[in-house]
């Protein structure tokens, strides 16, 4: 293995080390996802880009997640729609809004949305912790903080604001985003190769589904978590919470 890749690796556990060190802020954000579970509502996922859109992938119908994730999955920043017109979209103020209506969410006051941006500054990011604050909701932030301190008010990739998304939310858990997010130096080549961002949101989002299981067993509660589909006895296990949550999660 080349010194390139030790040091991707490396640095890679470097980052999941001080996400672990989040606890604290881990263990509220779980306490907001167990206390919505047992008032039996649904815990919005949204992943406001291009690549975070994965974030609210990784929690939807996952062998071990939990079954009441509402992902939200824009079509608009979709990199299955293309690149360029996602990034586009991202950047567009005022979109968001009609993305949360479509899914009908924060239709009474606390329900519980994760926002996951490791960057924390572009206009969906920033209009979705707004639009969520509108509506009464309770807003767990999967975001970075170095890399949004570095960019300059007035970026392109700003929210017309300047605002981060870390400012914003009632819990805030640092996802530890290196500036530029690649991280990765090659002899001989100004820009760094290997993003970290990927690692960063769905190490994070797993880590808030572990606490939350953890508490409701802690209170005696089953918790609704899906069981592989490919395992013997899969379907079986996860028949009764697609039907008690199928007709509430749209992409179920």
């Amino acid at each position: 293995m080349g010194k390139e890749i030790r040091q991707y690796k490396e640095t890679i556990f470097g980052i999941l080390n001080k996400i672990e060190a989040e606890e604290a802020n881990i263990k509220k954000a779980a306490e907001l996802m167990a206390d919505a579970i047992m008032r039996d509502e649904l815990i919005h996922v949204i992943g406001t880009g291009g690549h975070s859109c994965m974030a609210a992938e990784e929690l939807l119908w996952r062998a071990g997640g939990l079954a009441p994730i509402n992902s939200i999955l824009d079509a608009g920043i979709n990199l299955v729609h293309g690149a360029k017109r996602s990034n586009i979209i991202e950047r567009l103020e005022g979109y968001v809004k009609a993305v949360f209506d479509s899914y009908k969410i924060g239709l009474k006051p606390g329900e519980v949305i994760i926002i996951a941006n490791a960057y924390g500054i572009n206009s969906m990011t920033i209009d979705a912790a707004l639009e969520a604050k509108k509506r009464g909701m309770k807003i767990i932030a999967v975001t970075g903080r170095a890399f949004g301190d570095n960019v300059p008010a007035g970026a392109a990739s700003r929210h017309s604001s300047n605002k981060n998304l870390y400012e914003l939310a009632d819990v805030w858990v640092n996802c530890h985003l290196p500036y530029g997010d690649a991280v990765v130096e090659i002899e001989g080549l100004e820009q760094k190769v290997a993003p970290t961002s990927t690692f960063c949101n769905a190490f994070t989002v797993n880590c808030l589904v572990i606490e939350t299981v953890r508490l409701l067993v802690e209170r005696g509660v089953t918790p609704p978590v899906w069981t592989s589909a490919n395992v013997p006895g899969g379907d079986a296990a996860n028949k009764k919470w697609e039907e008690k949550y199928g007709p509430r999660v749209k992409h179920l």
